[in-house]
């Protein structure tokens, strides 16, 4: 039976047609190099019916096989997260439970380092870290009195912010005992502080302390940071301005409770006016207070109690949601003080 057709269209037999066949695969010089007349004709029939072109008879193409990368990379996503859970199961508890990481708890403060982690860890401690400035006569004030008005000045810094007892709760007498007491705005304020104190009549708008039953003070040293300044005021009274951040690291009181550390920190700005006796009603010695503002953070929010209440543990995260604030930026202006209700400020490091 035939099985190809020759170029003058007769029948070809079976074994030219496999003769030509082996030809073509051979590459001999005699073997045809294009498909036949008759095969053309076909080609251009089928184009003409079918509207487009057929592929060449040596120009097959085989199809692409169907990427499937998307299934492979979850796959071995899974399995690398299956192998992890395997050999670590505790970290991945502790990374869902928002533990910290190795970095965050090496930095993280202890009874015998609780400064660690802190910027106040540099600071100097205690009155060492209030500056003061070389005194020159001002006002009805002569050098060497300016000096020693701005040594009390500190003095009423130490009594009121740095003094062991006045930080446990008790009364603030040697701070006090240095304010003028002809004052009456600030006695009254004194008097009922102590009692039943109030946001208008709070004694941490003036002492920094923390109720013993609840908070104690880690180790004995209190960081510091500021500096006095000083110009004439009116009638030609010496003002003096005090500036300065106290960082207070505590715990809990209670003995069973854990060893987690809290620094509160404290930024107060006094200023203080030493006026002349001929022209002011005063007592030799005393300070009349011109104002008086801090900013605070991690010492509490709500009703005032007369204390800082410092946030421990679910107290201390329910605090994460207020406004975030620098207290060791120095740069900018004392606020207008405490945080109370709703309005807590959250350390953005403490």
């Amino acid at each position: 039976m035939g099985t190809g057709t020759g170029a003058d269209g007769s029948s070809r037999s079976d074994e030219e047609w496999e003769r030509f066949l082996r030809e073509s695969v051979a590459g001999v010089a005699d073997a045809p190099k294009e498909p036949s007349a008759r095969a053309r004709d076909v080609a251009k029939r089928l184009r003409a019916e079918s509207g487009r072109g057929v592929e060449g008879w040596r120009s097959y193409t085989p199809a692409r096989p169907k990427r499937r990368t998307g299934w492979y990379v979850v796959g071995l996503l899974a399995s690398l997260v299956l192998l992890v859970v395997a050999l670590a199961p505790g970290r991945i508890v502790d990374l869902f439970a928002g533990a910290d990481s190795p970095a965050e708890a090496a930095q993280r403060p202890t009874r015998d380092e609780p400064f660690r982690g802190s910027p106040a860890a540099s600071w100097a401690s205690g009155v060492a870290g209030i500056t003061v400035p070389k005194a020159e006569a001002v006002g009805w004030m002569s050098a060497a009195e300016v000096e020693q008005a701005l040594a009390r000045s500190r003095d009423f810094l130490v009594a009121s912010g740095l003094d062991r007892g006045v930080l446990r709760g008790e009364r603030p007498e040697k701070a006090i005992a240095l304010i003028n007491p002809h004052q009456k705005d600030v006695q009254d304020l004194l008097k009922t502080a102590f009692r039943t104190p109030s946001e208008k009549n709070d004694p941490l708008l003036l002492f920094s302390r923390f109720q013993p039953s609840r908070t104690h003070l880690v180790g004995d040293v209190v960081k510091t940071r500021g500096r006095l300044t000083y110009r004439e005021g009116e009638r030609g009274a010496l003002l003096v301005t005090a500036d300065v951040t106290f960082v207070y690291p505590v715990t809990r009181a209670d003995p069973g409770g854990d060893d987690e550390i809290v620094r509160t920190i404290v930024r107060r700005e006094l200023v203080l006016s030493w006026d002349d006796p001929a022209k002011v009603i005063t007592e030799p010695g005393t300070f009349s207070i011109v104002s008086y503002k801090y900013d605070m953070t991690n010492g509490g929010c709500g009703a005032a109690t007369g204390y800082f209440t410092p946030p421990f543990g679910t107290d201390r995260r329910a605090d994460a949601a207020g406004t975030e604030v620098d207290p060791y930026d120095r740069s900018t202006p004392v606020g207008q003080g405490k945080s109370s209700g709703d309005e807590c400020a959250r350390a953005t490091r403490s």
